[in-house]
């Protein structure tokens, strides 16, 4: 099973990619430019030449969508849409995860607030551009901060929240996301939950802030998930 992350060369995609990578999972890093996703994957494997990222390659954007079996996407709210318009054509009965957080510094405002979207949330905006494609959209990775993904080895003291219509596509990805150490997936329900879960985004970077971290994060707790 290939993983391919879209729009993979800044810090959210690559730390994912790495990660997973690690774990022994084909991972493909897109970039709107090849030469970008190639330059990216060759400095990752030199600054973590202890680790055996030869699963991890770099291709343009398109190709990504088209080799993948799995996407991800992890591009600022600005880019989301041309992005997936862009790769709509591969996404065709496929699981695809989106990262994407409607914060105000899209317009130049704080990253701690929060945008409203018409369609409710960034997951449901990429449903409704795939819509017809039978691609099953996935809300994740929403609440995983860049430096817990880019603090390797340390496991991720964090629960990855996620949410989707399609069950089985679910459990899909939460066994993709539970192979990075530390992390627990938790299935919040339909993808309308995904208005929920992207405003905690704000919410920690605002704590993280305050608090003068970079590692504030979220458990979930004295429910039996099994």
């Amino acid at each position: 099973m290939i993983v391919s992350i879209i729009g993979g060369t800044g810090p959210q995609g690559l730390g994912i990619g790495e990660r997973l990578a690690i774990e022994g999972v084909d991972v493909i890093i897109g970039s709107r430019k090849e030469e970008k996703a190639l330059e990216v994957v060759e400095q990752a494997k030199k600054d973590l030449e202890d680790y055996d990222l030869s699963t991890m390659c770099g291709m343009a954007n398109e190709d990504a969508a088209r080799e993948g079996d799995i996407l991800i996407i992890t591009v600022p709210l600005a880019a989301q849409k041309p992005t997936v318009e862009g790769i709509k054509e591969f996404c065709k009965d496929k699981i695809v995860m989106d990262a994407t957080v409607p914060l105000e510094t899209a317009i130049g405002g704080k990253p701690f607030r929060f945008i409203d979207l018409m369609e409710g949330s960034a997951a449901e905006r990429t449903a409704s551009i795939l819509e017809g494609t039978g691609a099953k959209v996935i809300c994740a990775f929403c609440n995983i901060s860049n430096s817990h993904l880019a603090n390797i080895p340390a496991e991720i003291d964090c629960d990855c929240l996620i949410a989707g219509d399609d069950k089985k596509s679910k459990e899909v990805a939460a066994e993709i996301i539970d192979k990075i150490p530390g992390i627990k997936t938790i299935d919040c329900g339909i993808l309308e939950k995904a208005r929920i879960i992207e405003k905690i985004t704000p919410l920690l970077i605002g704590l993280n802030i305050k608090y003068k971290s970079h590692y504030g994060g979220l458990r979930i707790t004295g429910i039996n998930f099994d």
